[in-house]
């Protein structure tokens, strides 16, 4: 009989990043029930292969999965041969471009291949859904369909918009919910997880399981993660996207273009912190004692690691470093002496020798930038650096005045000599 973790310490994990669970009250019984008997849950993701590669944004599902497997449950990675057919209208208001069966099967095998860098491949139940779908036949198609009313498909806002707007929806469209909660029947699944654009689908599953008898699983839906830009899903068509298969370099890149803001959505969705140790490090930045970048490189190298290696992850980091943080000014730019004397810095800004200069306003009185507005711009663009670094003491603090400092913004660079 299986040992499991205690309740409190299993949902901690499992519900981490998740953004619905229904019914939560349920989720934490099945757990109960588990513990008890030694038994493990049954859960369950599907994936229709209908792209040849997997992006970050597919393995926030994939994690959850592995959760799941850390803490002693049985998970079955799904992969939608039969519904790959229909094309899951979930977010589509168009009828979506049929595949053939040979780009199914060839994207199949690459999607095994790839969840595999994060499931562990002794503990991954593997199943393909035509082995139950492909042998309904007519009757059981008919008798799936009979199970549901065209106003219960109605009610899915996808159809629901198309009707509206008097798009077509094909009849085989219909099927596609029926096609998933039918899956979950024949797995028996405890819980199934899916983006909350899913959540039709999902609830389908309950529904079926209850008509035939089988205790409803429960639902647990992710975020969608949204991609480089910040704002649109994550998505290889719309260029935001960042494949698992990309390179280290080119993985940890991205990675680090994400917004700080966003970043924190990608480490409670891309790695496997708990909760409360992501709320740690946030308040580890907000009281100034790691910088956001650093946090930034952190989530980056991790990234990298779980895809590729440790080594892979390191090499990344550092050639990030020497081509994004270490542009030195050149030994023959330009010098551009600031006075200290009366006349100069100090009646402008109140300073003597040894205060603090912001970084704004030094690359104003350098000449690098028309304002101080305009040079806060670019520091937020990553734009500026102070003596090679871009994410330095200095730059956040400023720089002592009287001290020799090396400035960058952009192309431009200078050397900032003070003089009494």
């Amino acid at each position: 009989m299986a040992t499991f973790a205690a309740v409190a310490e299993q949902l901690d994990l499992i519900t981490k990043g998740a953004v619905e669970i229904i019914p939560l009250e349920a989720l934490r019984e099945r757990i109960a029930q588990s513990r008890a008997s030694g038994v493990p849950m049954r859960i369950k993701a599907g994936f229709d292969p209908t792209a040849p590669d997997l992006h970050l944004g597919h393995t926030v599902l994939i994690r959850k999965l592995r959760h799941f497997q850390q803490l002693g449950h049985t998970v079955i990675f799904l992969i939608g041969d039969s519904t790959a057919l229909i094309g899951d209208p979930t977010g589509r208001n168009v009828t979506r471009k049929p595949l053939s069966q040979e780009e199914i099967d060839r994207n199949a095998e690459t999607y095994k291949a790839q969840v595999f860098r994060i499931l562990d491949p002794e503990k991954t139940e593997v199943r393909y859904n035509s082995e139950w779908l492909d042998k309904l036949g007519y009757a059981g198609v008919i008798g799936l369909a009979a199970k549901f009313t065209l106003s219960q498909m109605l009610e899915r806002d996808e159809f629901h918009q198309r009707f509206k707007e008097e798009q077509p929806i094909g009849v085989h469209e219909l099927l596609y919910p029926l096609a998933q909660g039918y899956d979950s029947v024949m797995l028996r699944c405890d819980v199934e997880l899916g983006g909350t654009d899913q959540k039709f689908n999902l609830l389908m599953g309950r529904e079926l399981q209850r008509k035939d008898g089988q205790p409803p699983q429960i639902v647990l839906m992710t975020p969608i993660l949204e991609g480089l830009d910040g704002v649109q899903k994550m998505s290889k068509s719309l260029g935001n996207a960042i494949g698992i298969d990309e390179a280290p370099g080119e993985m940890y890149g991205k990675v680090m273009s994400v917004s700080d803001e966003l970043m924190w959505k990608y480490w409670t969705l891309l790695t496997d912190l708990r909760s409360s140790e992501i709320a740690a490090m946030q308040a580890e930045v907000a009281a100034g004692r790691l910088h956001p970048m650093q946090a930034k490189k952190n989530l980056a190298w991790g990234i990298v690691r779980d895809f590729h290696s440790a080594e892979a992850a390191d090499s990344a980091a550092e050639n990030w470093a020497k081509q994004f943080q270490q542009r030195t000014v050149a030994e023959d730019a330009p010098v551009v002496e600031i006075s200290l004397s009366a006349e100069g810095l100090v009646v402008e800004l109140g300073l003597k020798e040894g205060s603090v200069v912001r970084v704004p306003k030094l690359l104003q009185l350098a000449g690098l930038a028309s304002s101080t507005g305009e040079a806060t711009r670019k520091l937020g663009e990553n734009a500026v650096s102070v003596d090679g670094e871009k994410f330095s003491e200095k730059l956040l603090k400023g720089v002592n005045a009287g001290s020799s400092v090396a400035l960058r913004l952009g192309k431009k660079s200078v050397r900032v000599e003070w003089v009494k």
